[in-house]
């Protein structure tokens, strides 16, 4: 078995990275390595349009870091992006994003699932067939079932307050279904069933075209019934990806090792060539960049790019500038305005807010135009279908009109300033030197800020996004940052502007709580043609930004550093990260 697996799992490499690197009619970019087949010569940008350092060689150990903690190393409780692209190591999902690099990996292909979703005719019932020969670790067999109790377990934000809520929202689950742990008889079978052990049927309230671009997200990876041990489940996740939980020190390290009842026949798209995994959690962030430089660590877990600290390091060594990656991300780092906390629940004195801000200070303290971004004068950022620039807070150079503020405060009721809490992820640095930035800049017009670091692993659950701390703790500001689950404006917006997401704790959407803006994400998520939805997208974008209670920082670019002695490195648009599964070591 062992002799059959390392086979069928290095053909599977070459063809997956054949595949991406241009072989077989596919992209015409060539590997990134020496005319001699040697080692990959570094090159500023080397890994956006190809495979870098391309390579089918198994074995050794990927060693890598995180800044943090896992907000939960659960597939139904985590919304990273990070760890949506490394815990496919681990987890399969019923389609993923396409690995590799160029705009193909904007795509989703099958992972679980033989072929993409088959949707009824009135486009509210989607289909998957699962492929054959699936186990978990302990080799039992992975059925239809386990991914409809996956998602059905995903349905209890209390117990999981970190995942998605979109199949919460899309699904017709019965009225009286509370979680499988508080109405474990409650029969869900309106919303997600299994009537085989190879067929998962999803049952939505209105017609949906982008399930195939939901059903990739660690919602629908398998979980047995019997192995589920609740909001425990986190400590030991039963593998149904290539590797398994050997050690895992909650909020210090864990480990991942090969896990042998993984069939590569069953998995088209996962090399797996490293036989360990070793992951250290809670490392400063600027130590992380210098392991990273100095070789001693292969992967930054997080993915946001280098720090303030470290880019006066690499930008000036053409060694190692040559070892970084520059893409856009269809990404924006912002600060929600909280409408819950007065005097910002007047929109005269959240205007004060985006007039007084200093963007050029914000985009400074990202890391300027090369490994920030471009200053963003709206919510969608450019990489999304349909985007449009607008700015309806416009100030000269981009540094803040004082005047128009002051006249917000006045109009308001303040007109000498207020004083109110921001808080920032206390071991991201660049959100620390932006919650400073707005600190200095809304002082010039009399707003006071007190400012407050809270852990990115707990940020959302306990701190900025739970709603009876924001208004115990009078938070009227709060910094953080938002990714595309997919390229459209659905995938980008509803999750951060949509009210009707907001729950108890665990909150993506901390400011925007507007019925105008609600009705608008209906009507475009209703709409058929293409281009009118994206003008509606935004509609929606246009009412957000009047609102005034999302302040713009930067539409995300990074700057990524390859690791020293990693293979397969290539930036995977739908990731918006180096793809994880890829990676090998030398």
């Amino acid at each position: 078995m062992r002799r059959k697996h390392a086979l069928a799992g290095a053909a599977t490499a070459a063809a997956l990275v054949l595949s991406a690197c241009g072989g077989g009619g596919g992209n015409a970019s060539q590997p990134a390595q020496s005319a001699s087949g040697g080692a990959a010569q570094p090159a500023f940008n080397a890994a956006l349009t190809q495979v870098y350092n391309p390579s089918t060689k198994k074995g050794g150990t990927l060693k890598a870091a995180h800044s943090s903690d896992w907000d939960s190393l659960d597939p139904g409780d985590t919304y990273y992006g990070y760890s949506f692209n490394f815990g496919r190591f681990y987890w399969r999902t019923l389609t993923t994003y396409k690995p590799g690099p160029g705009p193909e990996g904007n795509t989703v292909v099958p992972d679980l699932a033989e072929g993409l979703g088959q949707p009824s005719d009135d486009g509210k019932t989607w289909t998957y067939k699962l492929r054959s020969g699936l186990k978990f670790e302990d080799g039992t067999p992975i059925t239809a079932k386990d991914v409809a109790y996956a998602v059905a377990r995903s349905f209890d934000k209390e117990t999981f307050p970190h995942g998605p809520s979109y199949l919460n929202e899309l699904l017709d689950w019965p009225k009286d279904f509370k979680g499988v742990y508080k109405t474990p008889d409650v029969d869900y079978s309106s919303a997600v069933e299994a009537p085989d052990d190879t067929t998962v049927v999803f049952h939505l309230k209105k017609p949906f075209a982008s399930m195939d671009y939901i059903v990739q997200m660690p919602m629908t990876a398998p979980v047995p019934k019997d192995k589920d041990t609740g909001a425990k489940y986190k400590e030991h996740v039963i593998s149904s990806g290539p590797y398994k939980f050997e050690t895992n020190e909650i909020g210090k390290r864990f480990t991942l090792v090969r896990n042998d009842q993984w069939d590569p026949a069953t998995d088209p798209i996962r090399p797996a060539l490293p036989d360990r995994i070793e992951v250290q959690l809670n490392v400063n962030a600027d130590d992380l960049d210098n392991q990273l430089i100095a070789g001693d660590i292969h992967l930054d877990i997080p993915g946001t790019g280098l720090q303030p600290a470290a880019l006066g390091k690499v930008l000036p060594d053409p060694q190692l500038k040559a070892r970084t990656d520059n893409p856009t991300i269809p990404r924006l780092w912002y600060v929600s305005v909280i409408p819950d906390t007065a005097p910002l629940d007047n929109v005269e004195c959240r205007k004060a807010v985006m007039f007084a801000a200093d963007r050029v200070a914000n985009q400074t303290a990202y890391g300027g135009p090369l490994a920030g971004g471009d200053i963003a004068t709206n919510v969608m950022p450019p990489p999304i279908v349909g985007q449009e620039k607008f700015d309806l807070y416009a100030s000269p150079d981009n540094k803040g009109d004082v005047e128009k503020a002051k006249q917000a405060l006045a109009a308001c009721g303040q007109p000498n300033g207020f004083s109110t809490t921001m808080t920032y992820r206390s071991d991201r640095p660049r959100e620390k030197a932006l919650a400073e930035a707005m600190q200095q800049a809304l002082a010039r017009v009399g707003i006071k800020l007190t400012l407050k670091g809270f852990p990115a692993s707990s940020y959302f659950s306990d701190y900025a996004g739970n709603v009876d701390y924001v208004k115990k703790n009078g938070i009227g500001l709060a910094t953080h940052g938002w990714g595309a689950d997919w390229p459209d404006g659905y995938g980008f917006m509803q999750a951060i502007v949509d009210s009707r997401t907001i729950r108890k704790a665990g909150n993506y959407n901390l400011s925007v709580k507007n019925e105008e803006v609600d009705k608008l994400i209906d009507q475009a998520s209703a709409e058929l043609d293409a281009t009118a939805r994206g003008k509606l997208w935004v509609e929606v974008d246009k009412k957000v930004m009047e609102d005034a209670s999302i302040l713009p920082v930067v539409w995300a670019k990074s700057l990524l550093l390859r690791g020293e002695g990693v293979t397969n490195i290539a930036y995977n648009e739908g990731q918006s990260m180096y793809d994880y599964i890829l990676l090998g070591v030398e």
